[in-house]
C-alpha cells in the first residue's frame, strides 16, 4: 500500500497542472506582488491577473517630468530615471522584456504603476525605459511586451531605493509661515463623485483640503480621482499652467484633515499638502517641537 501511494504521488508530481494559482502573497511581505482589484477608467474595466504567458504586440509611450516623485499605483514613489513601467492589468511588481520592433533593442524592465490608458497603447515606459529603447525623442513606438522571470541580479538591480525613515507628526503651518503656492487658486473648484449628477460648485473659502498632486494625462487623472474617494470626496481643480490639481475635501476642522493627510502617508503619497481655509495656501508638515 505505501509503494502504491509513493508512486502515485510520484506520477502527480510530475503532471503539469492545469491552471497556473494567482499569486496573491500577504501586504504585509515587503516587494511582494500586488495584482489588485478590477478598476474602471473612461467607462472602460480593467481586470488586473497573474497572466503568466503574457505576450502582446502593440504601442508603448513614456511618462517623465510631469509625474516625478509621485507615487505610483502600488504605492512606490515614481522615479524617471529608474527602469520600469505602467502596465494596466499585469502584477505590479512584476517584469516584462519590451523589445522596439522599430528598432530592434530589449529591456527587461519592472512594473510598478497602472497605465497607459489610451486606445491601442499597452505600456508605458519611465523615462529612463524609453531613453534606453530609444523612445524618448519619438514618443512612441511599436513594441513587443513579454513577460520574464529574471535572476535574483537582476531583480535587485531592477528594485527600488529602501523606504525613507518615518515622517515627522503632521501640524498645521500658520498662513504666515509658508509661501503661497505658484499661480492664484480659483475660489470654486468642481467635485468629481463617480456615477454622479453633474458636478456641483464648491468653495475654497471655507474647509480644510488636502492637495494630493496636479497632473496633466487625462486617464491618471481619473484612474487617481477615482483610487481616492476611499479617502474622502475628490475635487478637480484646473490650474492656469494646463494641470489639473486633485484635492481631498472639504473637511470640518484641521483634525479631520490631518487624520485623512496621515492615511494618504501610508498610502505612499508622501507629497500631500494641506490646504488652509479662506487662504489656498498649501502648508508644509513640520515637527512639532518641545
Amino acid at each position: 500500500m505505501i509503494l502504491a501511494l509513493m508512486l502515485a504521488a510520484c506520477a502527480t508530481s510530475n503532471r503539469p497542472p492545469s491552471r497556473v494559482p494567482t499569486a496573491r502573497a500577504p501586504a504585509s511581505v515587503p516587494g511582494a506582488p500586488k495584482i489588485g482589484k478590477p478598476y474602471q477608467v473612461f467607462g472602460v474595466w480593467y481586470y488586473p491577473a497573474d497572466d503568466r504567458a503574457y505576450d502582446e504586440k502593440g504601442i508603448a509611450s513614456w511618462y517623465g517630468p510631469g509625474f516625478h516623485a509621485l507615487s505610483t499605483a502600488n504605492g512606490e514613489r515614481y522615479d524617471q530615471d529608474d527602469v520600469t513601467a505602467a502596465h494596466k492589468t499585469l502584477p505590479m511588481p512584476s517584469y516584462v522584456e519590451v523589445e522596439n520592433l522599430d528598432n530592434g533593442r530589449r529591456l527587461t524592465v519592472r512594473v510598478n504603476d497602472r497605465g497607459p490608458f489610451v486606445a491601442g497603447r499597452i505600456i508605458d515606459l519611465s523615462r529612463r525605459s524609453a531613453q534606453l529603447l530609444g523612445v524618448d525623442r519619438v514618443g512612441t513606438a511599436r513594441v513587443r511586451v513579454r513577460r520574464v522571470y529574471p535572476d535574483a541580479d537582476t531583480r535587485q538591480r531592477l528594485a527600488p531605493p529602501p523606504a525613507p525613515p518615518p515622517l515627522p507628526p503632521i501640524v498645521v503651518a500658520s498662513a504666515a509661515a509658508v509661501a503661497p503656492i505658484p499661480d492664484a487658486v480659483p475660489v470654486v473648484s468642481t467635485v468629481t463623485i463617480p456615477g454622479s449628477a453633474p458636478p456641483a460648485a464648491v468653495s475654497l473659502a471655507n474647509g480644510h483640503f488636502i492637495q494630493v498632486a496636479a497632473l496633466t494625462d487625462a486617464g491618471r487623472i481619473a484612474w487617481l480621482s477615482g483610487y481616492l474617494t476611499a479617502f474622502g470626496p475628490v475635487l478637480q481643480q484646473p490650474a492656469p499652467n494646463g494641470l489639473t490639481r486633485i484635492r481631498l475635501g472639504p473637511f470640518k476642522d484641521d483634525t479631520a484633515a490631518n487624520a485623512v493627510l496621515a492615511q494618504l502617508r501610508v498610502a505612499g503619497y508622501s507629497e500631500a499638502r494641506l490646504i488652509l481655509p479662506s487662504s489656498g495656501i498649501a502648508t508644509t508638515p513640520r515637527p512639532v517641537t518641545p
